[in-house]
């Protein structure tokens, strides 16, 4: 007997239908096709101990299983489910005639018990885009696929309970949550907060420049300054997550299976991974391409310390990503995009000693460390701030400094601003992503201002490539202060945050 049913695969963070077939014959056999990986291939073994062990039984004939399209490679434990149900139904062992109306995905263990799987979102999303009435998977992943509205899902302990569903024996409600309501519950105010800060006053408004206009920052400073705890704050004062957000951002954790139990990623992310790691996983790839670090930290914070300290090739192939906001992984049959839009927030010591004006290292040593960045990617990065030790006087001060709910309400208002200039542009959400035409429209000069800036290139020995760069974050700085126009107070400010663009700098 033949019989039809379906499962889905996820490449990207999109999930495509499997189609799954089932033919039962004469003879003695246990075929599976349709490119499956080692983890389908074993399944029959998971199988065949499950039924058993629940009163069933893998028939003793010849078993053909193909997966369509049968030219895209499957991979993992998450078929279980799919093939289990067809065999019982291929052998009549299981008497339904809606399995058409349901895609069925889970991996289960020897005593027919479900495990839950990866990519359950993308997956309950393509799932309703297909038309399907019903989602079935673990119990686990129940609450994360229930965020899609408009499905019925339907959360499952044991391959039994799966089986007496189809058969009509027991009566099971698909789950339902009201998403919004989550979200808002879920939405509360960051543990770390900047009133933990003593000083660093000058610090402190970069960071809310950056955050204001979506800004890449690079912290330059001595041990202890004070540069990871500055940057850990930063998403207490990012503007809180959509709901549209939240959802993009929780397909890609996803994929990797990291949802929480709630189901929703309600924060923004801060990723801070370590100066060893490889290429591959910061931006994401491998054999079975899977999201990098930049991918997780999208709508949220990527945090690299001690900069300097990574691998060459490892910061070189993350300059596309930071430009694109986004990460193309080709190979030879497919070719997969993973969203990568990220603030880039970096940490590094002024010189190999660590600290300003250092005598035990020569001039030539420190530009030699400090040649590690290449000019490519430094061009990203918008501000450039020295950060010094804090005095004793200040440290001990028992007065906090301002919250970082304050700082987030004058954030959020010059986002505000920004979303509102860009609303016609779909790929331009905040000052950062302006390009030189959008520069020029937004960024326009007063003779005094414009003046200011030139006497500063000069002055100072600017790069050319801090040009567009202050203009940029005048243009957010003026959004703080809700002018319209760029003027002179706000070009000089811009112009202290270039630091790493002065000739003779750290000479």
């Amino acid at each position: 007997m033949l019989v039809q049913l379906f499962g889905s695969a996820v490449y990207g963070v999109d999930a495509h239908l499997i189609t799954i077939e089932v033919n039962i014959d004469k003879g003695i056999g246990y075929h599976l096709v349709g490119l499956p990986d080692n983890a389908i291939k074993e399944s029959n073994f998971r199988i065949a101990a499950a039924l058993q062990n629940i009163g069933y039984r893998l028939p003793g004939k010849k078993i053909t299983i193909n997966m369509a399209p049968a030219d895209l490679r499957k991979e993992g434990s998450a078929y279980d489910l799919t093939l289990a149900i067809g065999i019982l139904a291929a052998s009549e062992q299981l008497k339904t005639d809606t399995l058409k109306d349901y895609l069925v995905m889970g991996e289960i263990a020897l005593d027919g018990s479900l495990r839950p799987i990866k990519g359950a979102l993308p997956i309950a999303i393509q799932a309703l885009k297909d038309g399907f009435k019903g989602f079935i998977l673990p119990q686990e992943n129940a609450q994360e696929a229930a965020i899609v509205s408009g499905i019925d899902v339907y959360g499952m302990s044991t391959l039994l309970q799966v089986i007496d569903f189809f058969e009509g024996k027991s009566t099971i409600e698909p789950l339902i949550i009201n998403t919004r309501e989550i979200f808002e519950q879920q939405l509360r105010f960051p543990e770390l907060d900047f009133a933990d800060v003593k000083g660093q006053e000058t610090i402190k408004r970069c960071m809310e420049i950056a955050a204001a206009g979506g800004h890449n920052i690079i912290l330059i400073g001595p041990p202890g300054a004070g540069k990871t705890m500055l940057a850990k704050r930063l998403p207490s004062i990012l503007p809180p997550m959509s709901l549209g957000e939240a959802l993009e951002t929780t397909k890609i954790h996803s994929v990797l299976g990291r949802v929480k139990e709630k189901g929703l990623v309600h924060s923004r992310p801060f990723r801070a991974p370590h100066h060893t790691i490889s290429d591959v996983a910061l931006v994401g790839g491998g054999q079975y391409p899977q999201p990098g670090e930049i991918s997780l930290a999208h709508n949220g914070v990527l945090f690299l310390d001690e900069l300097p300290e990574f691998k060459r090739s490892v910061l070189e192939v993350m300059r596309q990503p930071l430009e694109d906001r986004e990460v193309t992984i080709s190979r030879a049959k497919f070719t997969v995009t993973y969203p990568s839009s990220f603030m880039l927030v970096a940490s590094m010591n002024p010189s190999p000693s660590g600290y300003f004006n250092s005598n035990n290292v020569t001039p030539m040593e420190t530009q030699r460390y400090l040649s590690k960045i290449s000019g490519p990617l430094l061009d990203r990065i918008d501000l450039h701030i020295e950060v010094e030790p804090v005095p004793f006087e200040q440290l001990s001060e028992k007065k906090l400094g301002e919250s970082s709910e304050y700082i987030r309400e004058r954030v959020t208002r010059a986002r505000h601003i920004q979303s509102k200039r860009f609303d016609a542009l779909r790929s331009v959400h905040y000052n950062a992503q302006m390009s030189s035409k959008l520069i020029r429209t937004h960024c326009k000069l007063q003779p005094d201002a414009e003046a200011l800036l030139k006497a500063a290139m000069k002055k100072l020995s600017l790069s050319a490539r801090a040009y567009d760069r202050i203009l940029k974050v005048a243009r957010t700085i003026a959004d703080l202060d809700q002018k319209p126009q760029v003027l002179s107070d706000h070009i000089a400010e811009a112009i202290q945050y270039r630091s790493l663009d002065r000739d003779g700098w750290m000479g």
